[in-house]
């Protein structure tokens, strides 16, 4: 059964307003954000005259971004998304607009320019702000091609991304589909509170999965059917049929023991990691000596209660579906070593959505990444007959969505 089956790309619309929302600010400090030049008063976010950018330490994809702000007369200030985390926001990534643009020194603003816009792209509907001074409630909506944004209930924006990068080619905001989310400050003294996010998971037909013979292992809002301590919860934390980790317990392991199977799940990096040299591998499973810098992101999937027969999930230059215990293995036959390395790097930039289907039957292994066979049939021999499977980690931010499992 084919992964494109059980999912499809987003959560419909109609069905966030059942998740639950998550503060990112506590309303004491800047705890989960990074920048300088912002300061906590009376429980917000307040820009000083040296603020420029203040960004999450997360990255988010498809999700509902909502706040309150309040402007001073003049108030000039921006939310950036899918923002990489260094260069301009308004460029690398997108700039929404939080602008008192009924001050006198706007007059002559372009039209893309007013609260709401997407700066230099999208012209916002007048937006219904309140008499300077007063708080307004916001929400940025970004699910996969669409970008909604409404102020104090009423919707000022809408676009969709794929339109942008017809439209405006050269601007590589447009291009990404994940990224930090920041405030971008130009000294003026513009407040936010009561800020949360809502993630939204890569949608599931869960009616097809079950007809196909797939079994939930994660339902969404628990830890049931995994082995865990109540300390765990504070590191794995499933919220909005997402489990997010953040990289500080240990590994996640079923209860149960599985031998052959096809195992679905949909996964991404929830935050970056530090940038290190990392070697360039052959299609013959062998390190050619070059190295390249990436993001150091590594976590896997433990197959059959054994750490050999893992399947990565990383940011290495050769991709996710490597096999490394097996591969690294100079015991094993070199048809054996290069049937462990992937074909070619399938995964999707960092903070977007993954999907993997890994199938295995006796010693033979396929995964398949994003709609790719990076994987087919790759023996593994002296692989144990069953075993539990685990979430991996090593120190990373990971996300998992949607863990399905079908006995074979």
């Amino acid at each position: 059964m084919r992964s494109t089956v059980i999912f499809t790309c987003l959560i419909p619309l109609a069905a966030t307003a059942e998740l639950t929302p998550v503060p990112l600010f506590n309303g004491k400090d800047l705890t989960g954000w990074k920048g300088t030049g912002y300061i906590v008063e009376d429980g917000a976010i307040t820009c000083t005259p040296q603020g420029s950018n203040l960004i999450t330490e997360g990255l988010y994809s498809n999700y509902a971004f909502d706040f309150e702000f309040k402007l001073p007369p003049g108030g000039n200030n921006g939310i950036g998304i899918h923002y990489p985390g260094t260069g301009d926001a308004a460029y690398v990534g997108m700039e929404v607009q939080v602008l008192d643009d009924s001050a006198e020194q706007y007059k002559t603003l372009k039209p893309y320019q007013f609260h709401g816009s997407i700066y230099t792209m999208v012209v916002a509907k007048k937006a219904p702000l309140k008499p300077v001074g007063e708080w307004n409630s916001e929400r940025i909506l970004v699910n996969g091609d669409d970008i909604q944004v409404t102020v104090n209930g009423s919707v000022i924006t809408e676009a969709k991304l794929s339109e942008l990068n017809t439209k405006f080619p050269k601007h590589e905001g447009a291009k990404r589909r994940s990224g930090h989310i920041g405030f971008c400050g130009h000294g003026d003294r513009v407040a936010f509170r009561n800020i949360k996010i809502t993630e939204f998971p890569p949608a599931a037909n869960e009616e097809a999965a079950k007809q196909g013979g797939f079994t939930k292992i994660f339902d969404g809002s628990t830890l049931a059917g995994w082995t865990h301590q109540p300390a765990d919860l504070e590191s794995w934390k499933p919220v909005n049929g997402i489990l997010k980790y953040d990289g500080k317990a240990k590994d996640l392991w079923s209860e149960k023991e599985y031998g052959d199977l096809t195992l679905v799940f949909d996964w991404r990096w929830a935050a970056p990691g530090p940038v290190m040299k990392r070697p360039v591998i052959g299609f013959d499973g062998k390190e050619t000596g070059q190295q390249v810098e990436v993001q150091e992101l590594d976590s896997g999937i433990y197959l059959r209660g054994n750490s050999k027969s893992q399947v990565n999930l990383w940011n290495w230059p050769c991709g996710s579906g490597e096999v490394y215990g097996y591969r690294t293995d100079k015991s094993q036959p070199a048809a054996v070593i290069a049937g462990v390395t992937p074909k070619a790097k399938a995964d999707k930039p960092v903070g977007e959505w993954n999907r993997t289907m890994i199938t295995m039957k006796g010693d033979l292994l396929t995964v398949t990444l994003n709609g790719q066979t990076v994987i087919e049939n790759a023996q593994l021999p002296g692989v144990a007959a069953k075993g539990k499977i685990a979430l991996q980690h090593h120190g990373s931010h990971i996300d998992f969505a949607n863990i399905w499992i079908k006995e074979l």
